[in-house]
């Protein structure tokens, strides 16, 4: 096929205009944080809690769960670590992390699980249907009559904490820890398991003044706590807030970085959607050039043969 200068010259002019055309904006320089200012937060207290599973009753009763297979009163199920999902928003863990007491027998610590309710959370970044907001009390609330199962929550949560109902496919559901929203927002209580704790393992309130106690309880007494506090930063920080006496590590917890996860995951979607339709443009319109100058081509081929057979 040959390319004429006349050819040549008109596809480079589209190309130039189709390119200012489709220039891309410049991306933004700052991220904007979904963090609120000061929410609510929880401080847990490990070198307190008994692992007496309240908090797990109280979760149940408030969100109307199913009742458990194994009985809250029945300690052994602390013998498996668990996980929450769809019929628990919260577990207790039992971990032994070499401790001994007077007696020579190995100190348990245990451990609260459930959602960390992220100050700038990584699944309401990858929620695409905004099923998942945070809210100004330090909620990460679902709204599940805008999901649509898709389950990138489960993928970007950095403490794999979603959990789905695959039981009933017709009405898609994650499943979490609500923070206890409803109480929150509307009765101005406290979320149900720092209410129910019978040796106040949780303390409940604004999220700058418990930190202000975790860290006066770590000076004052630091031979009993490790000077950290967890959620406090990581990933952004957290609204639940951990302290204890035993390196988190060797408690289950993951090791993650300060900066939030939506800060990295939003800069490469922007850098996509901002600079990807360019190209892909330009392609578009020289593909439509090539198409034409081909069809003028054919046709002009095609005429010559005509003039032959009727002659």
């Amino acid at each position: 096929m040959k390319i004429n200068r006349r050819f040549f010259l008109g596809i480079g002019g589209t190309m130039v205009g189709g390119a200012l055309i489709v220039r891309p904006k410049k991306a933004r320089a700052v991220r904007k944080p979904k963090a609120p200012s000061d929410p609510y937060g929880c401080l847990m207290d490990l070198t307190v809690c008994v692992g007496c599973r309240k908090c797990e009753q109280a979760c149940n009763r408030v969100h109307g769960l199913p009742a458990p297979q194994v009985s809250f009163d029945d300690l052994r199920v602390l013998e498996h670590k668990r996980r929450p999902n769809v019929t628990a928003y919260t577990v207790v863990n039992r971990h032994y992390t070499g401790k001994l007491d007077e007696r020579n027998l190995l100190i348990p610590t245990f451990v609260k699980v459930q959602c960390m309710h992220c100050q700038d959370p990584a699944c309401v970044s990858a929620c695409i249907v905004g099923a998942l907001t945070k809210k100004d009390n330090g909620a990460v609330h679902y709204d599940d009559s805008k999901c649509m199962g898709c389950r990138y929550c489960m993928v970007a949560c950095p403490f794999q904490i979603p959990a789905y109902d695959y039981h009933d496919p017709l009405t898609p559901q994650v499943r979490k820890s609500t923070f206890c929203y409803d109480r929150i927002i509307k009765v101005g209580g406290k979320p149900a398991c720092a209410v129910i704790c019978p040796v106040e393992a949780i303390l409940f309130g604004k999220r700058s003044q418990i930190i202000k106690v975790a860290r006066r309880r770590i000076k004052n007494d630091p031979g009993r706590y490790l000077d950290r506090i967890y959620g406090e930063y990581e990933v952004g920080g957290t609204s639940w807030l951990y302290i204890s006496g035993d390196p988190f590590e060797k408690l289950g917890f993951l090791d993650l970085p300060s900066r939030p996860i939506p800060h990295l995951a939003e800069t490469i979607q922007q850098g996509l959607f901002s600079y990807l339709w360019a190209p892909l443009s330009l392609f578009a319109i020289l593909g439509g050039c090539m198409w034409t100058f081909n069809r003028k081509q054919i046709k002009g081929n095609s005429e010559p043969e005509r003039m032959e057979d009727n002659s």
